[in-house]
């Protein structure tokens, strides 16, 4: 089925909720993303934690290290490994918030993760596995950055397994 054109309602989280495939939530801004991520990874029956960051608040020369971990002496600064918001997120959701704002140097890294489920910190010569389901969200048009060539199709294709649409506020709605 192709769910991209459905807009958001209670029956179409639920039916999305426990099918491990990726879920990209779009709307503008402060129409509630983070709301239906945090009830999705709650029906996913996930018993990991719900992991939210927003991407747009990640340096871009960290954002390997802040979403795959590190080992210590990696970097300038990195004096004890870390495991990641994917680490941190295994077992559970990893809710990516304004995921267009990512790195396009992190892009390819990021597909693995959801292809395969592997990581590679930083410095690490070998990947671990993470058991993490992906819930990402933008305001902006994904589709027009990936016909600009600053986002990658196939990561694209990958996040939107499940495409759920909110409207804006200022449309009537039957389920507020």
């Amino acid at each position: 089925c192709d769910w991209s054109s459905d807009v958001c309602s209670s029956d179409l989280i639920a039916m999305t909720a426990p099918q491990p495939a990726p879920v990209l939530v779009l709307g503008e801004t402060g129409v509630g993303k983070e709301l239906v991520a945090r009830e999705l990874h709650e029906r996913s029956g996930r018993a990991g934690p719900f992991v939210p960051v927003n991407c747009a608040t990640i340096p871009h020369e960290l954002a390997d290290s802040e979403l795959f971990g590190h080992v210590a002496g990696a970097f300038t600064g990195a004096s004890a490994p870390r495991g990641g918001l994917f680490a941190e997120a295994d077992g559970g959701t990893l809710f990516l918030d304004e995921v267009g704002e990512l790195p396009e140097a992190v892009q390819p890294k990021l597909l693995r993760a959801l292809a395969l489920g592997e990581v590679r910190a930083v410095g690490r010569a070998q990947a671990s596995q993470v058991d993490v389901r992906v819930i990402a969200a933008t305001h902006r048009e994904l589709a027009g950055q990936v016909d600009a060539g600053s986002f990658r199709a196939d990561l694209y294709a990958r996040l939107a397994g499940w495409v759920l649409r909110i409207p804006p506020l200022r449309e009537p709605r039957d389920e507020i």
